[in-house]
């Protein structure tokens, strides 16, 4: 008897568990059977002024890290921070003991060579002396010249002091400039501009500069440099920017935003809300109607023109349905239900 009690109550559980079982799978198939309602928009092109903004921090056209090649005792410094100087000036003069030392070695020689070369001419000297010494006293002429450089140390170009790091008297180490001397008249920067737009981005194009600090005007740049590589980690190129400043308002280190105005183009722009992000990473990517199912597209942003952006990709085309709502409770190849179409309707964000 209690046999046939315990039969039948494990004939019992194995019911329940199998209609348990059977129940969750119609469940299962009911939510993947489940259709999405979403909203779309069809694709076309429309016409745009192209303008890629930039930001950047400029730069003395010239910059000059003051720094002789002879490490030594500063003898004295003619300048001062914020001091404007001219292409030639004398701006340092280091220890001459060694330029002094290598002017006497030099005096010895020539008298040397001048006896030798007197001698040579009535055949006296061997040529192999002569040569000897000739060799002799071009390196110390050369030498000389080195020192005279790094002992009298002159300004490069004209501009204006930007730092000074030692004093008269202090030992001097090349790891740290005596002075930095920039340009001001003439400014620089350089920006990132996406590999896409690598043919429309010419030397000579007019791009317009803004600063913060003179938030009425505008400055003109000029793009003098285009580089002619592709960095393959960012996937863009750098452009360098000529900017004259001769009211000097603009000064290096400033902030600013670069505004290059590339005419106009036709191109298809999309809702921003509708350009999904892939979490922990940079990927975008969006959903299409692919005959009632969704299909998943990853895709890049062009320029942004307010609550809408430029959609980047190869695969999607002028006339394609593009979900712009629920699509954040997509997957690729879910089954979905439009319940707006009209192209000129504007989606219910």
């Amino acid at each position: 008897m209690n046999k046939i009690k315990y039969i039948t109550v494990v004939t019992g559980i194995i019911a329940s568990i199998t209609i348990g079982c059977t129940r969750e799978n119609k469940e299962k198939v009911q939510v993947e059977d489940k259709t999405e309602k979403v909203e779309v928009q069809t694709l076309a092109k429309e016409e745009i002024t192209r303008e890629l903004e930039f930001s950047a921090t400029l730069q003395g056209y010239e910059e000059m890290k003051i720094s002789p090649s002879l490490s030594g005792k500063i003898e004295h410094i003619f300048t001062d921070v914020g001091t404007r100087v001219s292409k030639g000036q004398l701006l340092i003069r280091m220890d001459q003991n060694q330029l002094n030392s290598a002017k006497i070695q030099l005096q010895n020689v020539q008298v040397e060579f001048d006896r030798i070369d007197a001698l040579s001419k009535t055949g006296s000297a061997s040529k192999q002396a002569y040569d000897q010494l000739k060799g002799q006293l071009d390196v110390l002429k050369e030498n000389i010249a080195f020192l005279q450089e790094n002992t009298f140390v002159k300004a490069g170009f004209s501009g204006i002091i930007a730092a000074k790091n030692y004093e008269d008297g202090e030992m001097y180490s090349p790891a740290l400039p005596i002075l930095t001397l920039t340009q001001l008249q003439t400014l620089k920067a350089f920006v990132n501009v996406p590999e896409a737009y690598y043919p429309a981005v010419k030397t000579g194009m007019k791009v317009e500069i803004y600063s913060e600090i003179y938030p009425s005007q505008t400055f003109t740049a000029t793009v003098e440099t285009v580089y002619p590589t592709i960095d393959p980690q960012s996937h863009s190129f750098q452009v360098k920017l000529k900017i004259p400043n001769g009211k000097e308002q603009l000064r290096p280190g400033m902030f600013v935003k670069a505004k290059l105005n590339l005419g106009k183009d036709e191109t298809v722009l999309v809702p921003y809300q509708s350009i999904l992000k892939m979490q922990g990473a940079n990927n975008r990517y969006v959903f299409v109607n692919n005959n009632g199912v969704a299909k998943r597209y990853e895709v890049s942003l062009g320029q942004r023109f307010d609550e809408r952006v430029e959609l980047v990709c190869d695969s999607i085309h002028v006339g394609d349905q593009l979900i712009v709502v629920g699509q954040a409770r997509l997957v690729d190849g879910k089954k979905i239900e439009i319940v707006q179409s009209p192209t000129d309707a504007q989606p219910s964000f």
